[in-house]
């Protein structure tokens, strides 16, 4: 299957099989190393990019089902972005495993909700994080939402 993919504001033209999973098409055919595999299954959230901003987990979604959509993948989120300062100001990862699906789930939460409550906060940070920084991640969310609000 002949694609040409968005990611990361480059533009990729490539020949896969139409099953391929989407994460293997980022790591393997790009190069992009920053989004993990884990689960498999998309349960763990550890695969998450963002097509057109929405989060999806990316070892559970063939490349087959894209439809010109923008991916962004954590190298696509510049050190400035309000997460990423929020998670570097609070040195967030542990084991880091995670983090790079964490940070695009909140990047997706944050520019679909400027101002989200816990409730929403928690229901958009689904990922799984083994070493169970959970407390750093609400924080460096909170963070987010208020460095976004100053314009960081």
């Amino acid at each position: 299957m002949k694609l040409s993919l968005n990611v990361n504001d480059q533009q990729y033209n490539l020949d896969v099989d139409a099953d391929t999973p989407l994460l293997w098409v980022i790591r393997d055919h790009l190069k992009l190393n920053g989004t993990k595999f884990s689960c498999g299954n998309g349960l763990c959230g550890a695969c998450t990019v963002l097509l057109d901003g929405k989060t999806v987990r990316s070892c559970s979604y063939p490349v087959s089902n894209l439809k010109n959509q923008k991916i962004t993948t954590i190298e696509g989120i510049d050190s400035d972005h309000p997460v990423a300062q929020a998670w570097n100001q609070l040195d967030v990862p542990q084991c880091g495993y995670c983090q790079s699906g964490q940070i695009l789930s909140a990047v997706a939460l944050l520019d679909q909700n400027a101002n989200p409550s816990d409730a929403e906060v928690k229901k958009a940070m689904n990922n799984l994080c083994r070493c169970g920084s959970y407390p750093e991640i609400k924080k460096a969310v909170d963070l987010s939402t208020e460095l976004k609000s100053k314009g960081a």
